[in-house]
């Protein structure tokens, strides 16, 4: 007998990840405020060149700046 997320079509993080969310949901207002902080990320990331590290920055800032500069040069 399979797992019901596995014969869903579910990876199990993905199953894990809708989980949390519905009792994240579940909760009361101050204790779901407090949890809907922990589940949030914040994704960092440096280029290394010649082992020396760069600068530190946002992973999501950083994405939607290069998903920006793409589009832009796209419509030149």
């Amino acid at each position: 007998m399979a797992f019901a997320w596995k014969a869903s079509g579910l990876t199990y993080n993905r199953y894990l990840a809708v989980a949390a969310r519905v009792v994240r949901r579940s909760l009361k207002d101050e204790p779901r405020l407090q949890a809907e902080k922990r589940g949030e990320m914040d994704l960092r990331f440096a280029k290394w060149q010649n082992g020396k590290q760069g600068e530190n920055k946002n992973l999501a800032t950083a994405n939607a700046t290069a998903m920006a500069d793409h589009a832009d040069h796209g419509q030149s």
